[in-house]
């Protein structure tokens, strides 16, 4: 069992003077350390305090700073899964039991990497399995919004069972899993995540200056915060009617569904820019790890270009914070939700991919696994698995497929156009029976539904509505009918070949 967590809360790495030596947030019993990269340890102690740090046949010496703040750091690693102390010695001596060295990654974003394995498909086998799995690790850093950036954060490690395993982010989880089966090694998952959040809530403030064009966010946000007294005075109102509605519902014995009115944004809401990175992210650094995995873009649909920048920018701000290099970063493209016309989300996606410009990046596609009319689709072990895919092959380098069919270029060919695609993979299949998700346009730029027939490594595609056509689209749709993958089973990443 682990030992209770140190009231993390109790002290700021920041201050000026403690009684007693303190580990950064991460370091509970139970810990994964960052195989074969050097390891930062840190915390803080009285000003002038003598600290030793004890960990796999090491110890390093230091001396806390006038500000009592002490790091050093540990040579890398081999991974080992035989547990071990980590022991701090200052004035005081703490230990940090069942420590292993592994793959640590950093899992964030909103709701669906949040979303818990309780609450997925085939949850109770799931758990169950969890089990045999105790070199699964798990740390969920609690929700909190900050002006500026905290040094601080609670979490505790977990070992995965039973027990444990169904608060486990279900993404990250099935990720680790698959990781651990393939590399042998522990891993652990660095859980910051929370429903519902904007990409510029996990910015951190030097990013979000880092382009004059974000300024609207701060203009945006400045907005929001002037309305909030107005916007409260009027939640209140609304919310005393919906008690008495509620109550008299309830008095006559009828159903009552309305939802009570939501809390407006405001100071401390987890919208402020750079809130999150502020509480959530700013107090894990520096701590080792391979990478990270994410899972967000719901909240922004809508403004796709502004999202493209931000999002690229959040990344190699994380990249600067950890200053690890550019370290592995794979998100998961949003899946199929809501309208089968509307193309706000098809947008989005065409941003997230756009993102692939950076170093070190990938991108898991969902299109063909989501649910149409639930933005949480239950089903997370494919998600994980594809997002592990990447890193298996990626950054790992194993021969694993990664990828799903990826847009190439398209050629006129007779009376349509031939796709082309990298990623192809052993060949292209239509799985559904129909090769749907096709559209073609002409001059006049509306699209119509296409016919499309594979031709080896290629599509055909044409539309006896679109007898000269200018463009291809597929599945540019909220909810698109996607048909085509490869081989391995993985499906072609949406795309168009217009800039209209």
């Amino acid at each position: 069992m682990s030992k209770p967590l140190v009231c993390l809360a109790l002290f700021s790495l920041g201050a000026a003077a403690h009684a007693n030596v303190v580990l950064a947030p991460l370091f509970t019993d139970n810990a994964v350390l960052q195989r074969d990269k050097p390891l930062p340890i840190w915390g803080t102690a009285d000003a002038g305090e003598k600290v030793a740090v004890t960990f796999a046949g090491q110890t390093v010496d230091t001396t806390a700073d006038s500000a009592g703040q002490w790091r050093v750091a540990l040579a890398a690693l081999p991974a080992n899964a035989i547990p071990a102390d980590l022991v701090v010695k200052g004035n005081n001596t703490l230990t940090r039991t069942n420590v292993v060295v592994g793959e640590v990654w950093l899992a964030s974003g909103q709701s669906n990497m949040e979303w818990p394995l309780a609450k997925t498909y085939d949850a109770a086998l799931e758990i169950a399995g969890s089990a045999a799995n105790p070199l699964i690790r798990h740390i969920k850093i609690t929700k909190k919004v900050a002006d500026a950036p905290l040094a601080t954060a609670t979490g505790e490690w977990q070992i995965a069972s039973p027990a444990t395993s169904g608060d486990f982010t279900a993404v990250g989880y099935h990720f680790a899993l698959d990781l651990y089966r393939v590399l042998n090694v522990p891993v652990g998952i660095i859980n910051s995540s929370w429903g519902g959040t904007r990409v510029e809530a996990w910015m951190d403030p030097a990013a979000l200056k880092s382009d004059p064009t974000f300024e609207s966010v701060a203009s945006g946000w400045a907005k929001t915060l002037a309305a909030y007294p107005a916007a409260k005075a009027k939640q209140l109102t609304d919310l005393a009617v919906w008690k008495t509605e509620a109550a008299a519902a309830k008095a006559a014995g009828q159903p009552f569904t309305k939802k009570a009115p939501a809390e407006p944004q405001g100071a401390g809401h987890q919208a402020t820019p750079s809130g999150l990175n502020n509480g959530m992210i700013a107090p894990l650094v520096p701590y080792a790890l391979r990478g990270a995995i994410w899972y967000q873009g719901e909240s922004n649909a809508g403004k796709a270009a502004e999202y493209r920048a931000l999002f690229s920018a959040m990344i190699t701000g994380w990249r600067t914070q950890f200053a690890q290099g550019d370290f592995p970063f794979y998100w998961v493209q949003l899946a199929n939700y809501q309208s089968p016309t509307d193309t706000t989300w098809a947008f989005l996606r065409e941003a997230q991919t756009q993102t692939l410009s950076l170093p070190a990046t990938g991108q898991a596609v969902t299109v063909d696994i989501g649910n149409v009319t639930d933005i949480h689709p239950r089903n997370k072990k494919d998600v994980g698995r594809r997002l592990a895919r990447l890193a298996l092959a990626r950054t790992y380098d194993q021969k694993i497929v990664a990828s799903g069919p990826v847009f190439a270029k398209a050629e006129p060919a007779g009376a349509g156009l031939r796709v082309s695609f990298t990623e192809v993979n052993g060949g292209l299949i239509a799985p559904l029976n129909a090769l749907v998700g096709f559209e073609l346009a002409g001059e006049d730029k509306v699209f119509k539904p296409a016919t499309a027939k594979i031709e080896k490594d290629t599509v055909m595609v044409t539309s006896g509505d679109v007898p000269v056509p200018m463009a291809v689209r597929y599945a540019w749709r909220n909810a698109p009918l996607a048909g085509l993958f490869n081989v391995e089973g993985l499906p072609a990443a949406p795309f168009r070949s217009d800039t209209w």
